[in-house]
């Protein structure tokens, strides 16, 4: 089944052209099924190569899948056009009245900031709160997911010694997470980070599960009891080649950094990286709309 998306949104071209299933309005309504709505609160700077990661993963599915993005009020985005944002976000003040099946809350490159500092964060809060009540799902990504820990349940970032940066080995700690159905015992993800979490503190709190870690990235898929919060410190839905230009555009800034671990072939950064955890970005998401938000939210909202 396909994913729905505004007919202009730019990511459509390229969606298109990678065998993406994905329709538009016109064709949409004329079928005769409930399809699920997903909220994207977009973080990231460059908000066009978020919405095409996501979408890609989100459109290989069997659900027919409706599509929102949002935008924070009280922060503008630099680096995003203002047309682009006009055309195909919104804010929260348009959607608090509506109820969501899923939604999606991603990272954003202010992890070094103290929470209570974010310029948002007070409109972040609101968002946190009203998910409780309107949202039957919610995935957090990377500070997304360490913002949710700190809202929710009281946990804390700390910064590491050096960025968390490269594409690491993880082990599957609960097989019989939903979440987790079909994943091999060990599996790679990439992290792209300055600040972690205490696995300790996590394992105390009754009501959070850690489903997945690595030894040397630390706790990476986090899941609330009720399954209703999913929280991923790493980044499944990044393409293969977006932690070189990460590390290319620090290196251009400037900025003294490490090269990404396990990523290059031959620790050469010359060489064009290849994409080893595709398979599992693709089976986390289908895993998380069928089993989190699809065989849990309700046909009719009340």
């Amino acid at each position: 089944m396909p994913i729905k998306i505004p007919y202009h949104l730019p990511a459509r071209e390229i969606l298109e052209k990678e065998n993406i299933f994905i329709m538009d309005e016109g064709r949409a309504a004329q079928q005769d099924i409930r399809p699920l709505n997903i909220l994207i609160l977009n973080l990231m700077p460059e908000k066009e190569k978020t919405e095409r990661q996501l979408l890609r993963l989100l459109g290989n599915t069997p659900l027919q899948v409706n599509i929102n993005f949002l935008k924070t009020a009280s922060y503008e985005s630099k680096n995003t056009s203002s047309y682009h944002l006009e055309e195909f976000y919104q804010t929260f003040e348009q959607v608090k009245e509506k109820k969501y099946d899923g939604m999606i809350i991603t990272g954003a490159p202010i992890e070094l900031l103290d929470f209570e500092n974010v310029e948002y964060w007070e409109e972040l809060t609101q968002i946190l709160s009203w998910t409780d009540q309107n949202v039957t799902s919610t995935l957090h990504i990377c500070w997304g997911a360490q913002a949710a820990l700190y809202f929710h349940y009281g946990i804390g970032k700390y910064e590491l010694p050096k960025k968390c940066s490269g594409v690491y080995m993880h082990h599957v700690l609960d097989r019989k997470a939903k979440l987790l159905r079909g994943f091999d015992d060990v599996f790679k993800a990439p992290h792209s980070r300055n600040t972690d979490v205490s696995i300790d503190e996590l394992m105390k709190n009754k009501d959070l599960k850690l489903l997945a870690s690595s030894e040397e990235a630390g706790p990476l898929i986090i899941s609330s009891a009720d399954g209703k919060r999913i929280m991923i410190t790493g980044h499944l839905e990044y393409e293969g080649s977006t932690l070189a230009e990460e590390y290319a555009r620090d290196r251009a800034k400037g900025i003294s950094i490490h090269m990404p671990e396990y990523y290059f072939p031959k620790d050469n950064p010359v060489e064009t990286p290849l994409n080893s955890w595709r398979s599992h970005a693709h089976l986390f998401f289908s895993n998380w709309l069928n089993y989190y938000v699809y065989q849990e939210t309700p046909y009719v909202w009340d």
